[in-house]
Formats: structure tokens, C-alpha cells, sequence
């Protein structure tokens, strides 16, 4: 199988374990693009009746389109199961997230949900975090100093560039990417960059997921991170 063809194979499997008349949190990106195509088809042809607290703009209008009701995270009084991708999740379940640049909605989201969901092709697992590279959520004003302060501590920054326009969130923010090769210690990695203001959100999520599905030529590999 093709790359595309693992991602729609976990994407499918992913939407079985969604639950009628429950809030279920929509991730971003190609691999959830997937897994919303088939909670439409259930909407659709089983009369599957949810809520979906979206990630990103793109996710709630694919949403919408495809007959999902479609709520904000404060709309809602919980989130039963976010399903989301992920960059790179290394042994530990631990991952690397924001590619997209939708890494701050998606965290809010997760930390909000009962249970959280990754799905990926086999190429995101990983030994160790860091070969992809860290993104950060930072704010504009400031952030090319910002961008010193962390070439001074070695993190090997770069903002997000679309041609030579920044690339801007949906929250209007730019994106540094840091590139770090490898990441011995992810929590206190998170732990500085939670301390550097200007910094709104990174890409480590951290102790979070519960269920890791990992698509491979053979089948969807269901792996428990977390009870």
C-alpha cells in the first residue's frame, strides 16, 4: 500500500470506535481528512447522530459538509474521544504534533477529552522524538527576538515561511519550527518552552494519548498507549 492508501486504511478503522450520541474531537490533517470522510458515510447511511469539536477551520468545514454537527470546544460541556494525527510518536507514546500548524487547538482539545486517539501510517513511529521537526505556536510581536533566544540555546530555529509571507495559524500566529535532530528529554524540553514568553503553545504532547493506531501493508495495528 501506498502511503495515502494506509492513511485512509486508519482513518476507516479509526471511525469504528466512535460511539452514537457522543462529542467527538476532530483532529487536522490528511490522515483525520480520512477518518471524517467515514464518520460522514456513518452520519450518513447509519443515521450515526455526534458532535464534533473541530481542530482547525479546514476540519469543521469538511465536517459540516459531510452533515456533522459541528461544535466549538466551549459549546460543549465534555469531548468523550478526540482522534487526531500525529507527526511522530516515538516508544513511550509520546509524541510530535503541528505540521499543520494547528498544534494549539489540537492540544486544547486533547487536554479536554476523556480519551484521546492517534492514527498514523508506520512511518511516524520513531525510537526517539526529534527528527521531525518541533514546531511552536508564537506570537508575532517579538518573535524575531524570540527566534535569537532560542538559536541561543541550540534548538536550530526557523520560522514557517509560505513564499515570503509567515505562515499564520488559525489563530493568527506564526510558526517556529525547531530543528532538533533529537530530543533526549521531551518533558524538560516542554518545560522551557513552556517558560519563554512569547511562546503560546509547542508541539509536544506529552503523556496524553490512550490509543495508538498505526496503519501497515498487513492491517491497522491497534496499540494501547495508556488505560
Amino acid at each position: 500500500m501506498n502511503q495515502n492508501e494506509l492513511k485512509q486504511l486508519v482513518g476507516q478503522e479509526a471511525a469504528k470506535y466512535v460511539e452514537n450520541n457522543t462529542v467527538v474531537g476532530l483532529g487536522t490533517g490528511s490522515t483525520v481528512k480520512y477518518l471524517v470522510d467515514a464518520l460522514g458515510k456513518r452520519v450518513q447511511e447509519e443515521g450515526l447522530s455526534i458532535v464534533g469539536v473541530p481542530t482547525s477551520e479546514r476540519t469543521a468545514e469538511q465536517a459540516r459538509g459531510l452533515g456533522i454537527t459541528i461544535k466549538d470546544v466551549d459549546e460543549v460541556d465534555h469531548i468523550d474521544l478526540t482522534i487526531d494525527g500525529a507527526d511522530q510518536i516515538d516508544k513511550n507514546f509520546q509524541g510530535i504534533k503541528g505540521g499543520g500548524a494547528a498544534h494549539l487547538w489540537e492540544k486544547i482539545v486533547a487536554i479536554n477529552s476523556r480519551k484521546n486517539m492517534w492514527i498514523v501510517d508506520e512511518s511516524k513511529m520513531a525510537d526517539e522524538l526529534g527528527s521531525f521537526p518541533l514546531p511552536l505556536e508564537v506570537i508575532p510581536y517579538g518573535s524575531t527576538q524570540l527566534l535569537k533566544r532560542l538559536a541561543d540555546r541550540g534548538y536550530n530555529p526557523e520560522f514557517r515561511m509560505n513564499g515570503s509571507e509567515h505562515v499564520l495559524t488559525d489563530s493568527k500566529n506564526y510558526v517556529i519550527d525547531l530543528h532538533l535532530g533529537h530530543i533526549d528529554d521531551p518533558h524538560a524540553l516542554a518545560k522551557d518552552l513552556d517558560s519563554m514568553t512569547g511562546v503560546v503553545e509547542h508541539g509536544l504532547f506529552l503523556d496524553l494519548v490512550n490509543i495508538v493506531i498505526v496503519g501497515h501493508d498487513d492491517g491497522p495495528e491497534v496499540l494501547n498507549a495508556r488505560p
